[in-house]
């Protein structure tokens, strides 16, 4: 195949190594927040079960896909309410309360799929977020490929732009590493440790079950059982490679997009591959980026340590 035969197979990769990295940033996001303040957030890959579901639910309910989009953020926040309280109030162990969260959400929506529409395994399929791709097709020189996106991709590179001003160019972003970094000293300056916590826990909270939201009302506009099949974890895995920072993770995050994108177009490059090998990519690669830069990467020093007022 000529260079030029290539081009609208390596425009179409690249859309969709960022649709598939958007539910990734998301999440990404949503732990760089939580984790800049000090906990640890195992709990996103239930988070986003929970966006996926609630937004199909509230789509179906009402036929309109901008509430079930509301819904989905509504409910991966309030799923990070219960981490939020066990972790920062009751300062349980944060990892457990992740893991126990992820298996809540996804026995939940499998036992509510049954009881509210007598179907095993998945939801009807509803009516998505209209993007306008054909006039955006005609922008010259860049139309093709945005015609290839949609509105999540843009808003979550948006987002990241947006978190990482807020991190390091805000008050409250100075307040929010400050949690991460000392609280107790943060404390004494009079910051409240607890409400940054929380809030920062409920905003990851929001933002994976608007990941979660992506993957159901904006992909396949369906729920379906598994479908979030470990996204959270692999967001939690760009997070650390990207250093808890949102453009590092942006960046983490296109790379795992990019070995999911493969998988759908290794045909189309003569790559005579297994299917399966596609398909373990993704996971195997965030080992792998795991066990080669954690060691290089330095997380916020109270990550994952409760705080006690008065404690030293």
């Amino acid at each position: 195949m000529s260079n030029s035969g290539n081009l609208p197979v390596i425009v179409a990769l690249l859309a969709a190594t960022l649709r598939m990295a958007t539910p990734l940033i998301f999440a990404a996001l949503g732990g760089v927040f939580s984790e800049r303040a000090g906990v640890v957030n195992i709990g996103l890959d239930g988070m986003m079960t929970a966006g996926a579901f609630f937004s199909i639910v509230a789509t179906i309910s009402t036929g309109n896909p901008w509430i079930g989009i509301l819904a989905g953020i509504i409910a991966g926040a309030l799923v990070a309410v219960i981490h939020a309280v066990l972790s920062v109030s009751l300062r349980a162990d944060q990892v457990v309360s992740g893991v126990a969260i992820n298996l809540f959400a996804a026995g939940l929506a499998s036992f509510l799929i049954y009881e509210l529409y007598k179907t095993n395994g998945q939801t009807q399929v509803v009516t998505g977020i209209p993007y306008p791709s054909v006039a955006i097709s005609k922008i010259p020189l860049v139309g093709g490929f945005l015609a290839e996106l949609d509105w999540f991709v843009i808003l979550a590179i948006v987002l990241v732009f947006v978190g990482n001003f807020v991190l390091y160019k805000t008050s409250l972003g100075l307040r929010i590493r400050s949690v991460g970094e000392h609280p107790s000293a943060a404390d004494t300056v009079g910051i409240n440790v607890y409400a940054i916590r929380y809030f920062c826990v409920i905003l990851s909270g929001a933002l994976a079950g608007l990941g979660g939201t992506y993957l159901s009302l904006g992909s396949i506009r369906l729920f379906r059982d598994g479908m979030v099949a470990g996204r959270g974890f692999i967001a939690l895995a760009a997070m650390i490679f990207g250093n808890w920072k949102p453009k590092g993770a942006l960046y983490a995050c296109i790379f795992f997009g990019f070995a999911q994108a493969l998988e759908l177009f290794a045909q189309g490059f003569g790559l005579g591959l297994p299917t399966q090998v596609y398909q373990a990519l993704p996971y195997v690669l965030t080992m792998l980026a795991l066990a080669g830069f954690v060691g290089k990467t330095t997380a916020p020093k109270a990550d994952g340590t409760p705080y006690v007022k008065g404690e030293r």
